[in-house]
Formats: structure tokens, sequence, C-alpha cells
């Protein structure tokens, strides 16, 4: 029997989706329908592909190099696709997104509402972890990262979508329990409600007024690796917490926290949108970041 190429398409997505059902899910085709066929491409190349159990997929040696080929052919395609799509004026298809879990917790509510509102033919899938996902090898259209600057990477591109200004904030009981700090000093007096970042260890406060500098962490220190549970206990008044001014702006404005030291503030964080460099950038991606852009523009 010849060769299919659909078939090699087929394996690259069994491969990619880590499973037979959720590369069904993803292929539109029924299960026992991809298992067919991955054995039928198996019995015409003369060599397993995969070693099938109960719990998971592996893929065999031949597979490994077999997968090259069939992963050039799901680009061509997805190439294909892309321009396709990129010709399109009403946006649709599937868009896959990666975003910080910090906008799962104060942001992302608004940006999904109207996104569905808007684009009702875009079938949006979101990943919201710490992760930083492989945008080419995991099939993602786009990724929000958070950082000051972004490696070189030449197989991506990236699009700068916000500076957030960051400062210290507290409730008003927290403050009349414990006190109002008047200079960075006092913080080691307070309890600081800090985030853990991949590396484990809660990193000091940095904070600027001008051309001083100060740099240091309350001697009480309650770390977690949720940005929106720090901002919940801070609310309940258990201590300190550097936040956004974008996403500290509602608590501000409705009496819920205070500024803290307020002419001082802790360094800017730059928001990406991180695409895959090598594919044209299709309309739904397109309407996601503009979106996503005015989002965070708009809303506290």
């Amino acid at each position: 029997m010849p060769l299919t190429a659909n078939d090699l398409i087929l394996f690259a997505h069994v491969i990619e989706a880590g499973s037979f059902s959720q590369a069904a899910e993803r292929t539109g085709l029924p299960k026992s329908t991809l298992s067919r066929r991955i054995t039928q491409l198996e019995n015409q190349l003369g060599e397993r592909l995969l070693t099938r159990s109960t719990r998971k997929l592996a893929i065999t040696d031949f597979g490994e190099r077999i997968l090259e080929h069939a992963r050039r052919l799901l680009d061509e395609t997805e190439a294909a696709k892309s321009l396709a799509l990129h010709r399109q004026v009403i946006p649709q298809g599937t868009l896959r997104a990666s975003l910080p879990p910090e906008f799962n917790e104060l942001s992302v509510v608004p940006l999904i509402c109207e996104f569905r509102r808007s684009y009702p033919q875009v079938r949006l899938e979101l990943d919201l972890s710490s992760r930083r996902v492989d945008l080419i090898a995991e099939r993602f259209d786009v990724a929000v990262r958070i950082a000051d600057r972004l490696p070189d990477d030449g197989t991506l591109i990236a699009r700068q979508i916000a500076v957030l200004r960051n400062a210290l904030y507290a409730s008003p009981a927290y403050v009349s329990a414990h006190g109002m700090p008047r200079e960075p000093a006092d913080l080691a007096k307070h309890t600081g409600l800090m985030v853990i970042p991949s590396s484990g260890e809660a990193q000091p406060w940095r904070l600027s007024r001008g051309a001083e500098q100060w740099q240091g962490a309350p001697d009480c220190i309650l770390p977690s690796n949720s940005m929106g549970l720090l901002q919940a206990l801070a609310i309940e008044g258990m201590g300190i917490v550097g936040l956004s001014e974008r996403f500290a702006r509602a608590h501000t404005e409705s009496g819920a926290l205070l500024p803290v030291l307020p002419e001082w503030s802790l360094p800017t964080m730059t928001v990406w949108c991180v695409m895959p460099g090598r594919r044209l950038l299709p309309e739904r991606t397109r309407a996601f970041i503009e979106l996503f852009k005015k989002v965070l523009e708009e809303r506290p």
C-alpha cells in the first residue's frame, strides 16, 4: 500500500497530544480511527512506531526518526492553514494561548468574556501555569510572558503589550494594628506577603525613589506562588503586599487597600505576547493580542 502523508500527520498529532484520546479531541476523529490509522502506518513502514500500554504511549527509536518527517508535514499543513486564516476577515478556528497564573487570578475573566462575545467562531484554549511553554513543540499560538527582557530566539517574535508599575499596599485594618511605615527601613518590623519565584526563595523588595535605592525584606515573611492569594490576604489585614498599580486600583478606590510608602516604587514589569515567528499571524491571534492589550489598558 502507498504511504499516506495524512497518516504521518496523524502520528505527529498523537505524539504532540500525548494520547489517542487527546489527539482525537484535537483532530475530531474517533479514537478507534486514529488507532487503526497508526497501526496501518506501522504495517506500511514494517516497524513499530509506538509501544502501547493501558497507562501511556511510548515512542520507539524508529518512531523518533519518523516523527521528524511527520512534524515537517504537520508544520507545512499548519503554514498553509495559517495563510488561509490570515486572509480571512472574520477570526475563526482554534486559538491556543498560555498565560501566567496571576492573570487567571486577577484579570483574565474580562478577557475571556469579551473575546467570546466579540469572536464566537474562535475556540479559545487557555493554559494558565507558571511553566514556560514551548510554543512550537506544543503548538501554542501565543504566550503571555512577564519579563524585563526576553532572550533572543530566532524562531519566536515578541510584542510589548504593557509596562506595569508596582508598589506596596496594605489594608486599613493592618495599618491600624501595626502602623504605617514611614521609611523603607521600617518594613523590617512588618509582615511581608511575598511571591515565591521558580527558584523557590522569596526575593527581597527593591524600592526606588528617584535616584535613591533600597533593598530588603520584612523579618516576618508569608510567601506564596499565588499572587491572587497574597492580594486577598492583604485585603484581610495579614500583611503588606507588592502589587501592580493596575491590579490594585479597584481595591484602593474602594478603600480595601492603602498605598504603603507611596513615594517609593517596586521595579516595573513588562508584559509581552510571544508568537511563533515562522508562521503568518492568523487574524484570531491578532484579535486576541489587540483585545488583551485593550483589557490591560482599560481595566484595573
